[in-house]
């Protein structure tokens, strides 16, 4: 599967969905919505053209989504923490933050197969697993015991950060670029590492 499809059923299952109930049935009661946080290294040049709608066959990743804010069916989901560790097309593996109380935990078990139904229908593991976040002004790392990733701002001509505005995804909202250092994983799913890839850090606004 080439990274456009890929990309087109994850707009399509984990964000467009919020357009037709808002739109086409807008008097129906509205199940989820949420504000997160996207943190992410693959295995692509900077910048990575899958993002400009210009996608390349094979992709590693590693991306973790820190839910902000947001509802399902009016239990909070502020706080849900995951990692989704992919090979593009072919399968996700998902890390679930372990520090999690049990409502989170519970908030997480509600949504995840609806409002990421793309990551969820190639997920071969779903656990939760100890995870470490760390960020500075210039560098955001997070790891669990299979995927690490390191990445540093990449500084624009003024030495502030790139920004990059109206990419065609609705999950990269207001996008940063950044600069894998560390990008890697190891499981009995794949083994990639790499150093001098894409990064990028946005936000994803979504309804459903």
């Amino acid at each position: 599967m080439k990274r456009r499809e890929f990309n087109r059923i994850l707009g399509a299952l984990a964000a467009a969905p919020m357009l037709t109930p808002r739109g086409a049935f807008a008097s129906e009661r509205r199940l989820w919505s949420l504000t997160a946080d996207l943190a992410e290294c693959c295995s692509c040049r900077i910048p990575c053209s899958c993002n400009f709608g210009r996608p390349v066959d094979t992709c590693f990743g590693n991306r973790l989504i820190q839910i902000r804010e947001g509802d399902y069916e009016g239990a909070s989901l502020a706080g849900v923490t995951f990692l989704v560790t992919f090979q593009m097309g072919v399968w996700t593996r998902i890390y679930v933050d372990d520090s999690m109380d049990a409502a989170r935990s519970a908030a997480f078990d509600a949504v995840f197969p609806v409002a990421f139904a793309g990551f969820s229908q190639r997920a071969r593991v779903v656990e939760p697993v100890p995870m470490t976040i760390a960020s500075t002004t210039e560098t955001f790392s997070f790891t669990t015991p299979e995927s690490a990733v390191e990445m540093r701002l990449l500084p624009g001509l003024d030495g502030g950060p790139i920004r990059v505005d109206g990419l065609p995804n609705p999950a990269y909202r207001n996008y940063v670029q950044y600069e894998s250092v560390v990008h890697r994983h190891t499981s009995a799913d794949g083994d990639f590492s790499y150093s001098g890839t894409n990064g990028f850090r946005s936000e994803m606004r979504a309804a459903g």
